[in-house]
Order: structure tokens, then sequence, then C-alpha cells
């Protein structure tokens, strides 16, 4: 377990997270089977090539659980109760096959629950794609929020 408790997270921090992925061709493909979206503009070479962007895009959804997924261990691993929602979702930036996808987390707010045995963990989530220019390029970012495990009431 590599996530921390509520009492470990400290308002205004900004966690760098070490993790990254290279976003595949079969990446996007196997995430649009499973969630049965078949929009052209993700699968459809020759549709997507007649498009502003040229080529098929990453499904945004995808880059956002990625975006989830890499900030996990460092954060809610092992000590989360529940996700209790994601706000203010935008895609500002186009991910495609071969992007490599990074993600840090900023904590925006905390607060104990009624009964003080839990609390909430608001984090602003932002991901970005590494540019051979050093210049890295926002493509997804969105607010968190999560009722997280206390130390003292950890079993």
């Amino acid at each position: 377990m590599t996530g921390r408790y509520y009492e470990e997270f400290e308002v205004g921090e900004t966690i760098e997270h070490e993790k990254r992925r290279t976003v595949s061709e079969s990446d996007n493909q196997t995430f649009c089977d499973m969630t049965m979206n078949q929009q052209p503009l993700h699968l459809d070479s020759d549709f997507a090539g007649e498009t502003q962007f040229g080529e098929r895009l990453v499904n945004g959804l995808y880059t956002m659980s990625l975006a989830v997924g890499l900030s996990i261990p460092d954060t809610t691993d092992g000590t989360i109760v529940a996700n209790l929602s994601y706000d203010n979702v935008e895609h500002p930036n186009p991910v495609f096959h071969g992007d490599t996808i990074y993600a840090r987390t900023t904590v925006t707010d905390k607060r104990e629950t009624s009964d003080g045995e839990r609390g909430i963990v608001e984090m602003h989530v932002e991901a970005f794609k590494v540019e051979s220019d050093g210049e890295d390029t926002l493509v997804c970012e969105f607010d968190r929020t999560a009722l997280s495990l206390k130390r003292e009431h950890a079993e």
C-alpha cells in the first residue's frame, strides 16, 4: 500500500507522479471496445485523416482514466474509501498514438467527515504529454474528490 491517509495530505502541495505511459494504438482500441465507444475519430484512420487533426485521437476518457491511474500510487492506493466525484474535466489538447503521458496532482482542499472518522480530499489532476522540445503539453485536467481513511481509524 503506497497511498496516503487523510492526515498525510497537505493543502497546496503538488505531487509529481513519476510513472509515465506511452499510449499505444492497442490501448486506445481496447478502451473503445470495452466502453462500446465506436467514435470513428478514435478508430477509423480514413475518417480521422479528413479532420483538423489528420489522424486518430486517443479517447479522452482513456486519457482521463490514465491520469487517475498514474496518480493512484502516490495518493489513494489502499487508503481510499471511495471516489466521490470528478468535476471540471477539460481536454485542451489532443493525444495521439505514441504520445507519452504523465500526471501531477495538487491538493486543493481537505476536511474531516461529520463523524470525524474519515476525510474528504479534493485534488486537481493534470495530465501532460511529453514533447521533444521540453515544453510539455497539457492534455487533460480535472478535479477529483476522494473519501479517505484516517490513519487512526485504519484497520
